[in-house]
């Protein structure tokens, strides 16, 4: 699978949305997710043109004339705006003298706002930071997904109306290696190794860089290795100063950064008030699959073995495939949803929470085999349990081809569902 077209992308429309609403909005992700994509779209439907703070000579333009750059005509689009942070108080003096008008700028950065210096504090409150994950499968395919929906308005009919699924194992494992970067979809298989090898390089030396932290390379890139080989697991940061021979403190500013790079990201443990033997370690995720594979020298052919350490490593990285095709689906909700992983002391566990403001649940658990067993739901159940209605739909993915109602509320599904629509017409 290789990508030969610009693919649209779903965070389009709601940027869209949202420039009606909030003056500032900052599209943040990781490198070479499509950011800078996304803002000439936009820029090109507003009839504007972009400011691309990369470019020497743009940013020296733009750090000289701050004042009259921004107060050129709205939206102001900015590509890259960490490399000049003063840019925001120049943002934030325009919005004092003419209010806090919708649609003002539209910004892009590969870290988070947050993690740049205090400077860059300015917009405080007239900033929307919305993330730009990788590509999702239904992008790449060309797929509206609509999974997330479907199971907040009409739990069972999702169920019964879904395909039987033809992908295979292999398909899995080549989808999980791939990931969604869109520069590493562009190239062969065996040109992605050393794609990732420079996304990474870059990441951590250039942007780490631009945030102070260049001393620090070294142990990123060692605590990003050994986050890779926990990707889908619980985060043990003891465990990890241990192994590197580092403080916890240090671990944890290293931890930091790498999520302000958006090369990991860390899933809270959620229900902390259900009861008093949840777990409350998070998990960590590494944000790409197809990264995840690389920084741990997985390829296709290693994981479509069924030996022990095959299944284990393809369970993980598909844990965290799956997760991920989640995350970009929550993301593009037009309501807020509050995301967490579930783990009771006593081993009861599901991979991924998904709450609404109404407090309702949605519950996912990934196996990486073909059959759900009895014994695979025992989070669901004992979480059903807990929570009563207020659970909408717990479901297990698998590698199988179809989909079924376990038990109340309880249901199975084709991990491929993910991606694709519900198509099949129960009335006949």
């Amino acid at each position: 699978m290789i990508l030969e077209s610009l693919v649209p992308r779903r965070v389009s429309e709601l940027l869209t949305d949202l420039v009606q609403v909030e003056p500032v909005i900052a599209l943040h992700g990781p490198r070479s997710v499509g950011k800078s994509t996304v803002l000439s779209g936009f820029a090109t439907q507003a009839g504007g043109s972009v400011l691309d703070l990369d470019d020497v000579a743009v940013r020296e333009a733009v750090a000289g004339n701050l004042s009259s750059i921004v107060s050129g005509p709205a939206p102001l689009c900015v590509d890259e705006y960490q490399r000049v942070p003063d840019l925001l108080d120049a943002l934030k003096a325009r919005l004092n003298r003419e209010g806090s008008r919708p649609g003002t700028a539209v910004i892009t950065g590969s870290t988070r706002q947050d993690a740049l210096p205090a400077s860059a504090q300015a917009l405080t409150g007239r900033l929307h930071a919305l993330t730009i994950w990788p590509l999702s499968q239904g992008e790449i395919a060309g797929v509206r997904e609509d999974l997330l929906e479907s199971l907040w308005v009409d739990p069972e009919g999702t169920v019964l109306r879904t395909a039987t699924s033809t992908t295979t194992r292999t398909d899995y494992v080549d989808r999980v290696c791939a990931g969604g970067l869109p520069l590493a979809l562009r190239r062969p298989r065996a040109a992605r190794a050393r794609w990732f090898d420079d996304f990474v390089r870059a990441s951590v030396e250039r942007d780490a860089l631009e945030l102070g932290r260049i001393r620090e390379r070294q142990a990123m890139s060692d605590l990003l290795a050994l986050l890779a080989a926990q990707t889908g697991q619980l985060l043990n940061v003891s465990a990890a100063a241990d192994k590197l021979g580092v403080s916890r403190p240090t671990i944890e500013t290293h931890l930091r950064l790498l999520e302000d790079l958006f090369l990991v990201v860390r899933l809270s443990a959620w229900g902390k008030t259900l009861r008093s033997r949840v777990n409350v370690k998070p998990k960590v995720h590494v944000v790409d699959s197809g990264l995840a594979a690389r920084l741990l020298r997985l390829i296709p052919d290693k994981l479509t073995g069924l030996n022990p350490a095959a299944l284990s490593d393809f369970g993980h990285l598909l844990e965290t495939f799956v997760v991920g095709e989640l995350r970009k689906q929550a993301s593009w909700l037009q309501e807020p949803v509050t995301l967490g992983h579930w783990r009771t002391s006593d081993g009861a566990e599901v991979d991924l929470i998904i709450e609404n403001d109404d407090g309702n649940v949605l519950a996912f658990e990934v196996k990486a085999s073909e059959r759900a067993t009895a014994s695979d739901f025992r989070g669901l159940t004992q979480l059903r349990d807990t929570l009563g209605p207020r659970l909408a739909a717990g479901v297990i993915f698998t590698t199988g081809m179809r989909s079924y109602t376990y038990d109340q509320r309880l249901h199975v599904m084709p991990i491929d569902r993910l991606w694709t629509s519900a198509t099949v017409d129960i009335t006949q």
